[in-house]
């Protein structure tokens, strides 16, 4: 190797390389770390100035002989031609490779041609259709409760094999309470539109501004429940096609759920079973369950405003411990503040500035 990683290095760098690491050695450097502070083997070192010298290089500049599978200019150009031509210009690749191949005629493969396109910046959507669009991902902010509820459907396995129970459950994303539910034997949109009723209601959002987020499954999606949020004055939003990960809160809800030890594994008897164990877990969940999404407080706690004194005496309690007894602190006592918002999908600073001007435009138009 001439140098790190085999690049070729000048004679004048060389020389340059060796006397630095010559003064080195000589204020009492070992030779294998000071070569490495260059980026070069003590091996190169002892190649450089094996004769007394710095050794020139004797590797050709000239770079070496063209590749044998490359195409010829005149090749390239006739597959410009071929998949340019009226017959072709409509069509990918993958299409035209098979068609030529029919007539006995090869030119390249798929992704020779592929990449001949990309270099001539005619890489693009050949086929009359649509080009495909990247969904935007759908993401809001809550800086309070109240303001993005997330809502889905999970299954409640039954005692007779196959036979399920719908658990229709909405959330609210800032402090994580379960402010809606309702379990049914069947998924409708009329059970979703009588659940939506009755949790506005109760939280008392009468013509204040909600969003409501939630997958695309048919019942979300019913002309009727639409129709039903309209009048409600809710805003419906809906997770990408084939990505589960765009409605988070609610699917790790589920997982916690049905990971419980009090989780009926063999199924519920019945949906008078099954509606009364949901009960239970939702108030242990909303009252009892240190939520770590929250910093470990309950759900009910940061919905109704008592996370503040609660956070506060904890970090009393810690700052007094830690004055007890500094020598057990080697840093900072824990962190028991609260983030001031959540977001459904990650966002940089940019899109948070602009979910909050959005948020405030429609608390404002409201």
């Amino acid at each position: 190797m001439g140098g790190p990683r085999g690049r070729l290095i000048s004679d004048s760098d060389r020389i340059v390389a060796v006397e630095l690491i010559d003064e080195a050695r000589a204020n009492g450097a070992r030779l294998k770390p000071a070569c490495k502070e260059l980026d070069i083997t003590d091996r190169t070192y002892q190649r450089w100035t094996k004769e007394g010298a710095v050794k020139k290089d004797q590797r050709p500049l000239t770079e070496g002989p063209a590749p044998k599978n490359k195409l010829s200019q005149e090749e390239r150009l006739a597959i410009l031609q071929i998949v340019n031509s009226a017959k072709y210009a409509d069509l990918v690749p993958s299409q035209i490779v098979p068609k030529l191949a029919e007539q006995g005629k090869y030119l390249a493969s798929e992704s020779t041609i592929h990449r001949i396109l990309k270099e001539e910046k005619m890489n693009t959507h050949r086929s009359r259709s649509k080009a495909p669009k990247k969904r935007e991902i759908p993401t809001h902010i809550a800086t309070a409760p109240n303001q993005v509820w997330t809502w889905d459907i999970t299954w409640l396995n039954a005692s007779i094999k196959g036979q399920y129970y719908k658990l229709y459950l909405i959330l609210d994303m800032f402090s994580r309470l379960i402010v809606g539910y309702e379990v049914w034997e069947t998924e409708k949109a009329e059970h979703a539109e009588h659940l939506i009723k009755r949790t506005t209601l109760s939280q008392g959002l009468a013509g204040k501004p909600l969003i409501l987020h939630s997958d695309n499954g048919s019942p979300m999606k019913a002309a009727t429940f639409l129709a039903t949020l309209e009048k409600l004055g809710v805003q419906s939003s809906f997770s990408r096609p084939r990505v589960s990960n765009d409605n988070p809160y609610s699917e790790s809800l589920f997982r916690t759920m049905k990971y419980s030890p009090k989780y009926p594994f063999n199924g519920f008897s019945s949906i008078q079973e099954a509606r009364k164990w949901v009960h239970k877990f939702v108030i242990w969940y909303n009252k009892e369950h240190l939520h770590s999404g929250i910093n470990f407080l309950t759900p009910y706690q940061r919905h109704y405003g008592l996370d503040k004194e609660i956070m506060e005496n904890r970090k009393k309690t810690y700052e007094q411990a830690k004055a007890k007894h500094p020598e057990r602190w080697s840093r900072n006592i824990r962190d028991w503040s609260l983030s001031e918002y959540v977001t459904l999908n990650p966002v940089d600073e940019k899109e948070l500035e602009e979910l909050i001007n959005r948020q405030e435009a429609s608390t404002t138009a409201k």
